[in-house]
């Protein structure tokens, strides 16, 4: 009876991630069942993939309408009350391997029309970054983000210089996640410095951050449905798997043991020589967030479910709900590495001898890239092409790694959400001496307070 008590115990602590998984797997095989049931001459349309999409859309819909007043909520509450070397990885991984000389350059087929259309250099991207940490209108950054723009001088001499073209700007869809983080930073501060005059709207904050965990705990339970339709989708959208894994394999491979050697070898040192535990039943804890983060291939909407982990698991939510929404933002570990390895694969593929200078370039643009990428599916391709123009190579060989790309976002997604969150746990472990500090200071004022009232009672 004890064997089996303590089996179901484990099993309905674990139904979720379970129905999760089956959902992945489940998904996988619908998508391949979906994708061969038709003929070659009578595909699947745009559309059809869309309707079979449109479950898995209202999830991530329903996870993003979270992460705004999560992010803010959590950030200011949490206050009231990151990374190089993984760029350097990949590049040694990649300039070992050389993935870019295995077939030849024709096997990879490019599409000119799927490059990603904008203007613009790397020291506008970077300056873009800046900009955006302060945004001019809070209501704006809700909404959109600031983004310079080039155009080109109709009487231009020299139209591949892009130093000497127009300069303008424009605000594009989406979050300015960033600057709003960096907000809610300085009004945490802000509030802890007003002591009681600001405990209102400190609990307000507060409130409100644990009102969006219930919510978050009600949509969760959509993940296993979610990522079906997700992963299904995808699957069908991919055209032909043989020329992608003869084409692209070793490149595929390379970003895969790049991500592994980090995941499980990199971060598993550091987490040791901070904790002095290994990481591997804080991973199997965190199963959940990962599949969640392979199946919607999105940081921010597995953000919700990664706070709702750490707080199941026992981290301080004063530590999760910091460290977490920044890492969210800013601690992009995996696309940091497949953006490193991407360029230079690209440039072993068009036979552009790299330099010292080129590749150290690539390791700093590609960790400046990785920070401003949303954590949004696929966003890692926008910025690329700052990383590219780091190379010299043109826009258009984004196009180079198209047909893997949705694959290894899923798995580097995985990664960076795992590393916000082993994050949180090691600095929780390294500050738990304040924490007791700060508690224990707490209690002290509130026993004080009491007895003082007590006092006046008497």
């Amino acid at each position: 009876m004890s064997r089996t008590k303590r089996w179901k115990s484990c099993m309905s602590e674990n139904a979720l991630m379970l129905l999760t998984v089956i959902g992945v797997f489940f998904g996988i095989g619908l998508g391949f069942i979906l994708k061969y049931s038709r003929s070659e001459e009578d595909p699947w349309t745009k559309r059809e993939i869309m309707y079979i999409q449109f479950p898995g859309d209202l999830f991530l819909r329903m996870l993003k309408a979270l992460i705004l007043p999560l992010i803010i909520s959590s950030i200011v509450s949490a206050i009231g009350s990151l990374d190089l070397g993984l760029s350097v990885l990949g590049i040694i991984l990649v300039t070992t391997i050389r993935p870019g000389t295995y077939g030849n350059e024709a096997d990879f087929l490019t599409d000119e029309n799927k490059a990603p259309k904008r203007n613009i250099t790397t020291a506008d991207t970077l300056l873009d970054l800046i900009r955006n940490i302060f945004p001019p209108n809070l209501v704006q950054a809700c909404l959109a983000q600031y983004r310079t723009e080039l155009m080109p001088p109709a009487n231009a001499t020299n139209v591949t210089n892009k130093h000497e073209w127009t300069i303008s700007s424009s605000y594009g869809d989406g979050t300015n996640t960033l600057g709003l983080v960096i907000f809610g930073i300085i009004l945490g501060i802000a509030i802890g410095k007003m002591g009681e005059q600001g405990k209102p709207l400190l609990d307000f904050f507060t409130c409100l951050s644990e009102a969006m965990m219930v919510i978050t705990n009600w949509v969760i339970w959509l993940s296993p449905m979610g990522v079906t339709f997700l992963v299904a989708s995808q699957i069908m959208e991919v055209k032909d798997f043989a020329s992608i894994v003869q084409s692209l394999g070793m490149y595929f491979l390379t970003v895969m043991i790049g991500l592994i050697l980090h995941g499980f070898g990199t971060l598993s040192i550091i987490f040791f020589v901070c904790t002095r535990e290994l990481p591997f039943r804080a991973i199997g804890k965190m199963s959940q967030v990962m599949i969640t983060a392979f199946g919607t291939a999105s940081s921010s909407a597995t953000l919700p479910i990664t706070l709702q982990c750490m707080d199941s698991m026992g981290v301080d939510s004063r530590i999760s709900r910091f460290v977490v929404p920044i890492g969210a933002t800013i601690n992009m570990d995996g696309t940091a590495l497949y953006e490193a390895v991407a360029a230079i694969f690209i440039a072993q593929v068009r036979h552009i001898p790299m330099s010292i200078s080129k590749i150290i370039g690539v390791s700093i643009t590609a960790t400046a890239a990785s920070i401003g990428a949303a954590g949004i599916p696929q966003a890692g391709l926008v910025t690329m092409v700052m990383v590219l123009n780091t190379v010299g190579l043109p826009d258009k060989d984004v196009t180079l790694i198209l047909a893997v790309d949705w694959l290894l976002d899923r798995f580097r997604t995985t990664v960076n959400v795992m590393c916000d969150a082993l994050a949180a746990i090691i600095i929780e472990k390294m500050s738990k001496g304040e924490l007791d500090s700060a508690d224990a200071a707490v209690d002290l004022q509130e026993a004080t307070e009491l007895a003082h009232l007590r006092k006046i009672d008497d």
